[in-house]
């Protein structure tokens, strides 16, 4: 696929890339990665101040800079070369765009703008590791299960007397749940026999709320538990909005979320967080290619480069066309979301094979601590698990299309 961005766009991608060439090198990622809150704080808010990375995606009324999923994942594929630990991914990909199509005009007004300028970063609060099957990445998220199943786990729900809405529970693995201003919790209400799945908002600093950062396999993209124990919350999009979900995930009509289910809201979230994740993985995957070329240019085995021996050049090519094709996939996700969990697996696929390459081609050095090839690896292995797998991103696409009803029909036919 050939693609001509516009010279605004091309700007955003050669000012970012500047700026983290010069301050989220290798050594800095592994000094701010082992800071407590996880990323660069003077980096982040020089992102957002001057780049007004968070706010990309988000509509100007709201103080955003207005642009759409093209821009935002053509940071994101920068973001990723450079492997740069921020909040980025869970405020502008997952938070804002769910304030966006439920919030009140209220709920909007105060938390939007703060987002926008990066004065405040959200994330999304699902229970267990569920996180891929509540964004419909893989698989039908309308039966809300995945947020417990109105039984004992996850996060429940209940409506108080006077009104209020309190949660109970907790979830493991949320994206910079240590430091987010903001949770956007989904959780059960209605008990066992009625239950379905809504989401909420939640002040950090609300009486109940338990949050601590949790060892992860890949260290730049920082996770937590977040614990809920009878904490005051807001329902996302008013009370207004109470009959336009189902069990179902049907839609209903009027309230202030404008008739949009909690569950439809998520999955078209699924749908443009995949396109930022998939240029965020290509960018990965084209940096860990670029570092291995230049690695096998200078070592030597039997007096020559080893980049020279025909083996070596076959295999980097052959990664080098996966990440093309992973690039291209990417891009069209932009202009067809409905293709962003397709084109997110041949992106985790692509990064996870040229990070394979990488060790491999740095011999001993790509198995140390000290080099920064581990970290691409990391980062493959840490994205499927929470965003895939891989098969199962396909096979949902695969079903989403019709093939297995086509291809059932076809035998039956035979």
């Amino acid at each position: 696929m050939d693609v001509d961005f516009t010279e605004p766009q091309r700007e955003i991608r050669r000012t970012l890339h500047d700026l983290l060439a010069k301050r989220c090198g290798p050594d800095e990622v592994k000094a701010a990665v082992r800071t407590a809150p996880g990323h660069d704080t003077a980096l982040w808010h020089r992102l957002s101040a001057e780049l007004g990375l968070p706010g990309l995606a988000v509509p100007e009324e709201y103080g955003g800079v207005g642009c759409g999923p093209a821009e935002l994942a053509l940071a994101c594929e920068e973001t990723g070369r450079a492997l740069l630990p921020s909040p980025l991914l869970a405020t502008a990909a997952l938070a804002a765009p769910l304030l966006l199509a439920l919030g009140t005009e209220p709920q909007k007004r105060a938390h939007l703008p703060a987002l926008a300028r990066g004065e405040l970063t959200a994330t999304l609060v699902v229970p267990g590791a569920s996180l891929a099957l509540a964004l419909g990445l893989t698989g039908e998220n309308a039966d809300g299960d995945w947020a417990g199943g109105g039984r004992s786990g996850g996060v429940q729900a209940r409506r108080t007397e006077d009104g209020r809405w309190r949660l109970y529970g907790e979830a493991d693995q949320v994206l910079d749940g240590h430091t987010a201003g903001l949770l956007v919790v989904a959780a059960h209400t209605g008990g066992f026999a009625r239950s379905r799945a809504r989401l909420f908002l939640v002040r950090p600093d609300a009486a109940g709320v338990r949050r601590v950062r949790r060892t992860a396999l890949d260290e730049t993209r920082a996770q937590a538990r977040v614990q809920l124990r009878d904490v005051e919350a807001e329902l996302l999009g008013g009370e207004g909005a109470e009959g336009a979900e189902g069990s179902g995930g049907s839609q209903g009509s009027g309230g202030s979320a404008g008739g949009r289910d909690h569950l439809a809201a998520l999955a078209d979230t699924g749908r443009t967080a995949a396109c930022a994740l998939a240029a965020e993985a290509v960018g990965a995957a084209a940096q860990a290619l670029e570092r291995t070329v230049a690695y096998v240019k200078e070592r030597e085995q039997f007096g020559r480069p080893i980049g020279s021996f025909q083996a070596v050049k076959h295999r980097l090519a052959d990664r080098y066309v996966q990440v093309q094709a992973a690039r291209s996939a990417a891009y069209y996700a932009t202009w067809d979301p409905s293709a962003g969990g397709l084109a997110l697996a041949q992106a985790l696929e692509a990064l996870r094979a040229s990070a394979a390459e990488a060790i491999q081609l740095h011999g001993g050095i790509g198995f140390t601590w000290e080099h920064e090839v581990h970290l691409y690896f990391k980062r493959a292995a840490c994205d499927e698990l929470l965003f895939g797998p891989v098969h199962a991103l396909r096979a949902h696409a695969a079903a989403g299309a019709g093939l297995f009803t086509t291809a059932t029909r076809a035998r039956a036919a035979l």
